[in-house]
């Protein structure tokens, strides 16, 4: 097992692999309880949702652990879910049946993608500095949604946001933990992350800040009514409307991926000579796991930002990606307990793990102007726009531009010309 997984290789070990990937869980279990009621919303019935986000998750994070020996967790995409329920199903009218169809259609186009190379070419082919940018900009923006929902920052009419109120109990109880977990890290305590999101649970409990579970065990939710629908709505695919859902699922997803890929591979050291080792067996699993989840009954997936979290505390093969699945299997039967796994405990882990995220920003050529500003650009419109794939498209429309200026065009790959067009088009007429 050590040897498949590399462990001398990696410098791990099984505790530090299981740690890593419990705490990649449990900062990512979340989605377990907001998919189905993002995704309701549509329709949807709440309960095969969350079997079907359980069992997408199953398959695609027990791929990337098997297949490409990733530490990385895969689930259904919160900004993709958003995107199904309010922008296609809502605003556009589409019913989510043929929605999903949309979404099984883009997972069979990653498929191929991925079994081509296409998709293993483009981030190749992306410039180092640039991928320096994604994952610092990533981290920029992982640390944003920890502030957000630990209500340290908040919306403001007038400064679009402006701090929280520190004085609210869930926001102290996540100030606190940070602070806890700051100390831990600072110690060199393995698995200080999860240690930090144990404890503050724990205190929350017992001040109240959360609520105790009604129960530990539930049944596990049918998956009638909504397993095959995506397969009965082919015949409506043909439309120009769904047509456009389908490339906004394809573009988005493929550029979450990409940069969680990045940014994950660069974190934990994975990454050599501005290569990926593994990354079209990665992106295959991926892929795979949106195919599954459509048919299952859930929107696109991705893999998650999160499994930063559980670098952090350690996590560095495929090993932790198997732990992942095996809680993502125990938690279809303990459902009524993931409740107390609230935003509040897991935020602060985000925070500190974009911190850790950042410091690649070291790294990019800051003296160069032609290489700064499509940095620069790249990584603050990531938390500006709330959006990984906004960031990367904006960054690949302004890199070009300058390097061209500089009259570099020999530095640049081909590709990266058909990228910008592209990003141009989809900012154009989709976005």
């Amino acid at each position: 097992m050590k040897q498949f997984f590399q462990f001398a290789e990696r410098q791990t070990t099984y505790r530090q692999e299981f740690i890593g990937g419990l705490t990649t869980f449990l900062s990512m279990a979340y989605i377990l309880v907001v998919n189905p009621i993002v995704l309701a919303e549509a329709g949807m019935d709440k309960g095969a949702v969350f079997t079907a986000t359980a069992l997408s998750a199953i398959i695609g994070t027990l791929m990337i652990g098997l297949l490409a020996n990733f530490p990385i967790g895969i689930a259904p995409s919160m900004g993709l879910n958003s995107f199904f329920t309010y922008s296609v199903v809502i605003g556009m009218g589409i019913p989510w049946q043929t929605a999903l169809t949309g979404v099984f259609i883009s997972g069979v186009l990653f498929v191929l993608l991925s079994v081509l190379k296409i998709r293993e070419k483009i981030i190749d082919v992306i410039p180092q500095d640039l991928k320096y940018a994604i994952a610092s900009g990533i981290g920029f923006f992982v640390a944003f949604i920890g502030l957000k929902n630990s209500g340290i920052v908040q919306a403001n009419p007038a400064t679009f946001v402006s701090l929280g109120n520190l004085a609210a109990p869930p926001t102290l109880l996540a100030i606190f933990c940070f602070i806890l977990t700051v100390i831990f890290l600072v110690k060199n305590v393995r698995g200080g992350i999860f240690y930090g999101m144990v404890i503050a649970t724990i205190i929350g409990i017992l001040f109240g800040v959360i609520d105790k579970p009604e129960s530990i065990v539930g049944a596990i939710p049918s998956l009638e009514p909504t397993f095959g629908v995506a397969l009965l709505q082919l015949d409506q695919i043909f439309t120009v409307e769904l047509l456009a859902v389908v490339f906004t699922f394809l573009f988005v997803a493929f550029f979450d991926t990409a940069g969680t890929l990045i940014a994950v591979a660069s974190q934990a050291g994975i990454m050599k000579d501005n290569k990926i080792p593994n990354v079209g067996r990665a992106l295959l699993a991926d892929a795979s796991a949106s195919v599954a989840g459509s048919v299952l009954g859930t929107s696109t997936t991705a893999s998650f930002v999160e499994s930063s979290a559980g670098i952090a505390a350690g996590a560095r093969t495929g090993f932790s990606s198997v732990v992942m699945s095996g809680l993502f299997v125990i938690a279809l039967f303990f459902s009524p307990l993931l409740a107390i796994v609230t935003p509040e405990v897991t935020a602060p882990a985000l925070i500190i793990v974009g911190a850790l995220m950042a410091s690649e920003i070291y790294h990019i050529k800051w003296t160069k102007l032609e290489i700064a500003i499509p940095a620069f650009v790249t990584i603050i419109m990531m938390p500006l726009t709330f959006s990984v794939a906004t960031g990367i498209g904006l960054g690949f429309v302004m890199y070009p531009i300058t390097m061209l200026a500089m009259k570099k065009h020999k530095e640049i790959h081909p590709i990266i010309y058909i990228l910008a067009v592209i990003f141009l088009a989809y900012f154009a007429f989709v976005a």
